[in-house]
């Protein structure tokens, strides 16, 4: 398995259309093969920003790779530089090989 994640810096008067942008769109992730979960997460706050993360699991990298090369992953990020811009800074993406998984 493989997860991949951006992580956004998003400013205190951003946050409310930054959760509209992301929990308004249409998903297009169930659609793609190799495709496990998403979630959207809302982490700590600083002082000058809320951190988020969009968090993937992948059944393989090689799936991952394949989302990024096709037209659903074209479609879902068309309209990204659209609009206001809602982070400070670009995301930071972060890929990890799943090496051990521990399940109740």
């Amino acid at each position: 398995m493989y997860i991949a994640m951006n992580r956004f810096r998003v400013a205190p008067d951003c946050e409310e259309a930054f959760q509209r942008r992301w929990l308004d769109r249409e998903v297009l992730l169930k659609t793609v093969p190799g495709f496990v979960s998403f979630q959207f997460l809302k982490g700590p706050k600083a002082e000058d920003h809320t951190l988020y993360a969009s968090h993937t699991v992948w059944a393989s990298h090689e799936a991952f790779l394949a989302w990024t090369q096709s037209e659903q992953f074209r479609q879902a990020h068309a309209s990204a530089g659209d609009g206001r811009k809602l982070t400070i800074g670009g995301p930071v993406f972060e890929g990890f090989e799943v090496l051990q998984t521990v399940e109740n």
